[in-house]
């Protein structure tokens, strides 16, 4: 079986910063593309940013320039660096991970979630 947990969220000013990690754990033989997401209160989750196997990003507009997303592939981790942080940044933030297993299958797999709230 293969899990991802969140780890670093918490209760930060704006402008402040925070940095989230995901490790995923089980039996894995390769992790392709790696993602954070979030979902504010009442709203649906939408996809923050992305980093392939081999270090391309991509990010949401509204966190370009604030965010940086990276991995280390051999602990299996993704991070995501928050600086200049708003209150509409907000959220519950998952991780989102395409994993091959030890047995070769492919499962798309979502961490359970981390609390990000900024105050103002």
């Amino acid at each position: 079986q293969v899990q991802l947990v969140e780890s670093g969220g918490g209760l930060v000013q704006a402008g402040g910063s925070l940095r989230l990690s995901c490790a995923a754990s089980g039996s894995i033989f390769s992790i392709d593309d790696m993602a954070w997401y979030r979902q504010a209160p009442g709203k649906q989750r939408e996809w923050v940013a992305t980093i392939t196997n081999g270090g391309s990003t991509n990010y949401e507009d509204s966190v370009k320039g604030r965010f940086t997303i990276s991995r280390d592939n051999a602990k299996n981790t993704v991070y995501l660096q928050m600086n200049s942080l708003k209150p509409e940044d907000s959220a519950v933030y998952h991780c989102n991970a395409v994993v091959r297993t030890t047995a070769r299958v492919y499962v798309h797999l979502w961490g359970p979630g981390t609390l990000v709230t900024v105050s103002s």
